[in-house]
């Protein structure tokens, strides 16, 4: 969910004094050098001594600028780097809960084909740092959705393949079994893509408890709300999805042309798996609709079409693809709602009013493309 674009964060807040602002190898993940990042750090390194992870200060701290929903911070203990996953500075009633289900996850699939961030630890435990958090590795790679460092930008094959892993990846994540991985009890799939209309409809106008929240100005939500409640697939079969997967929510290899690791698995769930190729199809640049596009860079030239992704990912699947449609007029629903709701946090002082700004018309653009797939 820390989605669409990455230029800022939440996490802000936590920068009181002037930090020194440096730039990866990649050009695209920023990283902000400073001993301050809305974290007790003194806390989080006692809590280190008792896991036995490391000895020493933490060192080479750095605030990761890129998500809108969460803190990350990389440092380095001793011999090893780390990277902390914590919530924002103004946490939401759910945030707790988020951060332990996402380290959940992340155990499960240790050892699996899913390219993910392995966990190191998880403290669950809110009277530690404030709030549930977990430490994870880091991952040698760049996010995309800010355009294409070389050697990808003037190789487009390199594009072309990495864009395809993307398609295997949410692939190989519907072909886990949940139960065996120790999941079974980790989502309510019976009556999932029933529910999906209504609980998002509900989710939108929660917002309007946010005081100075002017009310969501979505065009076009109830017509698509009714579309997808008259077109639903008859039958689907359950397993473990991202549920927000698009290139910001993935990091890609430097070199090889394939994703190292798909990230931010805050809405992860059991449900129906095509609605991640949903994600990945109603986020892909399109002419008909950039501004709903998971790149806000240029020279994208060779990712794959969207016919070319659906057929990736039906060869490594056994669900069908048919109502491929159906499933990214569903992700733009919800991905529409979820983006709006940083928009109601901004107008309500919870977060950067410029960030608010660009996911409001970023949902605006998702409703107009769910528009135009319905026509």
């Amino acid at each position: 969910m820390d989605g669409i674009p990455p230029p800022s964060t939440d996490a802000s807040p936590g920068l009181r004094s002037g930090p020194t602002v440096t730039t990866s190898g990649d050009g695209y993940t920023v990283r902000v050098v400073t001993s301050d990042v809305g974290v007790d750090l003194d806390a989080l390194r006692q809590w280190m001594d008792v896991e036995a992870l490391g000895t020493g200060p933490l060192r080479s701290v750095e605030l990761l600028v890129g998500g809108t929903q969460n803190i990350l911070v990389r440092f380095r203990r001793g011999e090893r780097e780390f990277v902390l996953r914590h919530p924002p500075a103004h946490k939401r009633k759910n945030s707790d809960e988020t951060m332990r289900r996402e380290a959940r996850v992340l155990a499960a699939l240790a050892d699996t084909d899913v390219p993910h961030p392995g966990l190191i630890a998880a403290c669950p435990d809110v009277a530690v740092l404030g709030s549930a958090f977990y430490l994870m590795e880091p991952i040698d790679g760049f996010n995309p959705s800010g355009g294409f460092p070389e050697p990808y930008r003037s190789d487009p094959e390199r594009q072309h393949r990495m864009g395809l892993s993307m398609a295997d990846a949410i692939a190989a994540l519907g072909r886990l079994d949940y139960r065996a991985i120790g999941l079974g009890d980790f989502g309510h799939p019976d009556g999932f893509l029933e529910r999906q209309v209504e609980r998002w409809r509900s989710h939108l106008a929660s917002y309007g408890a946010m005081e100075g929240y002017a009310g969501p100005d979505l065009p076009g939500v109830e017509d698509v709300a009714a579309w997808l409640d008259a077109r639903r697939p008859d039958s689907w079969t359950p397993g473990l999805i991202h549920g927000d997967f698009h290139l910001a929510n993935v990091l890609a290899h430097p070199t090889e042309g394939r994703i190292a690791a798909v990230v931010d698995w805050e809405l992860a769930t059991i449900g129906d798996p095509l609605l991640d190729l949903g994600h990945v199809l109603c986020t892909w640049p399109a002419a008909e609709a950039p501004a709903a596009s998971a790149v806000v860079g240029a020279g994208t030239a060779g990712l794959p079409t969207r016919a070319e992704l659906i057929e990736r990912y039906a060869a490594g699947s056994t669900r069908g693809v048919d109502d491929a449609d159906w499933y990214e007029v569903l992700a733009c629903y919800r991905l529409g709602i979820i983006l709006e709701g940083t928009n109601a946090r901004a107008q309500s002082g919870l977060a950067s009013k410029e960030i608010g700004d660009v996911l409001h018309a970023t949902a605006v653009a998702l409703f107009e493309r769910a528009g135009g797939l319905m026509a």
